[in-house]
């Protein structure tokens, strides 16, 4: 494969992106059920009527940009987190009230440990079990 421009600038994914129907409930869902920080929630645009919500794991450098549908419907999308702990984490999630756990942890022969859960709008959040550095 050849480089069409040279090398990339890009270095890091630095924040991934959700459509959600309404962004104060979807602040609600990553915060309080999950247990993620809100990263920020900026007003933009001439009179400030659209806004750039980010939420994250605590410690985690990636965010989750929460934004409101542009043309199609909310949900569809997915993301995954590392956890050192899969089956810690499905336990306290499934025992979560307004968590939808989507599958419990599975193993498929040669990816890491994972389930999934989904937020209110259908987005879906694997949890994946942390591979040392190789």
């Amino acid at each position: 494969m050849t480089s069409m421009q040279g090398s990339t600038t890009v270095s890091n994914i630095g924040v991934a992106m959700f459509t959600v129907a309404d962004q104060d409930a979807a602040i609600a869902f990553y915060t309080e059920k999950l247990g993620w920080e809100l990263r920020g929630d900026d007003r933009f645009g001439d009179d400030g009527e659209m806004r750039w919500v980010e939420v994250a794991p605590p410690g985690s450098a990636a965010r989750l940009a929460l934004n409101p549908p542009m043309r199609d419907e909310p949900g569809g999308g997915s993301v995954g987190v590392e956890t050192p702990d899969v089956h810690a984490e499905h336990q306290r999630l499934a025992a979560t009230e307004g968590v939808t756990v989507v599958s419990p942890p599975m193993e498929m022969g040669g990816a890491p440990l994972m389930f999934s859960v989904t937020d209110p709008d259908g987005n879906h959040i694997w949890i994946v079990e942390r591979r040392p550095a190789s």
